[in-house]
């Protein structure tokens, strides 16, 4: 089927999930919008989050797209279930596949989970786990300085490390986790950071890859997935600076991104 699939996020950490369904379904044409003038959404209240995804949603719906992802994972914890039972279109978000990956790579059983202050608060991550193996033990950490750093671009170098040495300090210093989930898709662009202050020792795991995985899998069920010859042409909004969201493009895919727009965001009631 030749309709797009759809992406969003709270900013331009989606970008990260974007970049792997884009290398694991290169026929397929994405378009991705990233919410960055209303970044981050960790800090806010549980109806803002929903008011502003379903904007995102009515937007890309518009668009006719054949399903969608939702690139963040806030918002995955407090409107996939919601928005499963409202669309006539496939939609999936990133806490259950990131879970999954987890799972597989853990030795000891120990899982951290590092997240906005929403996705921690949900209680998403130990909910999906544990409802998988009970056994685990999973220890949540907010990281709230993270989202807003990596969207003014900042992620690597000294005052990364120091940011991200500090807010660590108590997985490192009070847990035995071999296993760390990035429970934001901005935190993967600080991936290098995190794993330096972590360790060698500890695997991280990045969403991202699985749930490219099973986008792939739900289109094929679903008799979606395009079969025949193309190169998409993906396209890319946000709602705040361009500039600033085709730098953090550029560094996430190694090159300039091309159709990048400006949007506003429709309000709607719910």
């Amino acid at each position: 089927m030749e309709r797009p699939i759809g992406v969003f996020d709270s900013g331009v950490g989606g970008l990260t999930v974007a970049l792997e369904l884009m290398r694991q379904l290169p026929k397929e044409e994405l378009i991705y919008v990233g919410d960055t003038l209303r970044c981050p959404y960790g800090s806010r209240p549980e109806h803002e989050i929903k008011q502003f995804t379903n904007e995102l949603v009515q937007f890309l719906l518009k668009k006719n797209v054949k399903m969608i992802v939702i690139a963040c994972n806030t918002a995955t914890a407090f409107t996939l279930e919601e928005l499963k039972g409202k669309l006539d279109i496939p939609i999936i978000g990133v806490i259950q596949p990131g879970a999954r990956a987890a799972i597989k790579n853990t030795k000891n059983e120990q899982i951290g989970i590092i997240g906005t202050e929403g996705t921690v608060r949900s209680e998403a991550y130990p909910k999906a786990l544990q409802q998988i193996n009970q056994d685990l033990k999973v220890t949540s950490l907010a990281c709230p300085l993270f989202v807003p750093m990596v969207e003014k671009g900042i992620t690597e170098g000294e005052q990364a490390k120091l940011v991200v040495e500090e807010t660590l300090r108590p997985l490192r210093n009070t847990t035995n986790i071999d296993t760390l989930v990035l429970g934001c898709t901005h935190y993967p662009l600080l991936e290098n950071v995190i794993q330096d202050v972590m360790g060698k020792e500890v695997k991280i795991i990045s969403s991202g890859e699985e749930t490219a995985r099973e986008t792939s899998t739900i289109l094929e069920v679903e008799n979606l997935l395009y079969t025949g010859e193309r190169t998409p042409k993906h396209s890319f909004y946000t709602t705040g600076d361009l500039e600033v969201f085709e730098h953090i493009s550029k560094t996430i895919f190694k090159e300039e991104i091309e159709n990048v727009e400006n949007m506003t965001i429709e309000k709607i009631t719910l």
